[in-house]
């Protein structure tokens, strides 16, 4: 109980992404914009698709869930982060710390399945349009999509629940910009074996697991799309997953070349640029990437905040199916 206690006490210093206190400034403005547009974007997404009726379709739906998956993300890493870069001692308590790693795992492993999910999506649009209202039901969409929030719940207690107890008797210097998992393990003097194991499993089920359903449903929608005759229909069908597509290349050759390996081979210098990726620059893109070239989402944006000129026609061609 005395141990428990004095880890609970305990303050880590995080080191950041750079330790050099000229590129301190540089840092906090990047940073800043970063999560003011990510921030924005997701929120007037989210936001978008609740208030138009027009949007309430299981694409948008799910669309909805990554954004608020977004913001659950950056604002669990960014806001402390230009704390520490405002300040002269980058802290963070104990507490505080493993509340920032489970709400991080949280969103890393929802973000992961909601891909997946959404181009099972895909997959049945197109591959199955016929059955497509079927297959993805009102019922469905969100009976999934809260199997996917409770996956991501469950999956993070685990983690948190087993580092908790971990000792850390020397160095409290943590070489990361946030409370991760990864460089807690290798900063503890406890035996880490089981939480490394299952840390492995974990990202090795979710991981592979999701690239393995993407790449079976991305198999089977290219083969549908090759066997339509029309350029126009082909071009309408691949427009529809382009951007999915785009987002989840980036996100999981970064996760996955983070995670899917032993935790005693991690490069924690060259992993903090990876890591910012997916975590804090792909959720500033996603609006972009998925919704401002969107002709629907943006009607839906004028009506709602009354512009009229802000988005240009354009001849964005999506396949909506209700």
């Amino acid at each position: 109980i005395r141990m428990k206690n004095q880890t609970m006490e305990i303050e880590f210093i995080l080191v950041g992404i750079s330790s050099l206190p000229e590129l301190r400034l540089f840092l906090l403005v990047t940073f800043l914009c970063i999560y003011v547009t990510a921030l924005v974007g997701n929120s007037l997404i989210f936001f978008t698709i609740c208030a138009s009726q027009q949007l309430h379709t299981p694409m948008y739906f799910l669309l909805g869930n990554l954004s608020a998956i977004d913001l659950l993300c950056t604002s669990t890493i960014v806001p402390k982060m230009l704390v520490n870069l405002l300040s002269q001692k980058a802290a963070i308590s104990f507490v505080d710390c493993m509340a920032q790693m489970y709400m991080f795992t949280w969103a890393l492993v929802s973000e992961g399945l909601l891909l997946a999910l959404m181009a099972f999506d895909r997959y049945a649009a197109i591959c199955h349009p016929l059955h497509y209202p079927m297959i993805m039901s009102s019922r469905v969409c969100i009976g999934m999509a809260g199997s996917i929030w409770a996956i991501g719940i469950s999956n993070s207690a685990v983690h948190t629940s087993l580092a908790i107890p971990l000792s850390f008797c020397s160095s409290l210097i943590i070489d990361h910009f946030f409370c991760e998992l990864p460089p807690i393990l290798k900063l503890s003097c406890s035996d880490t074996h089981l939480n490394e194991a299952l840390a492995f499993c974990a990202d090795a089920i979710f991981g592979v697991g999701s690239c393995s359903l993407i790449l079976v449903s991305y198999g089977c929608i290219i083969r549908t799309i090759l066997r339509i005759r029309s350029s126009e229909g082909k071009k309408k069908a691949f427009s529809t997953c382009s951007s999915h597509l785009t987002v989840v290349s980036l996100y999981y050759s970064t996760a996955i070349y983070t995670y899917i390996r032993p935790t005693s081979n991690l490069s924690l210098g060259r992993d903090k640029i990876i890591t910012a990726l997916y975590s804090v620059i792909i959720p500033m893109f996603n609006p972009i990437i998925y919704s401002f070239r969107n002709r629907e989402v943006k009607g839906a944006l004028q009506r709602l905040l009354g512009w009229t000129s802000f988005f240009p026609p354009g001849r964005t061609v999506s396949i909506h199916i209700k």
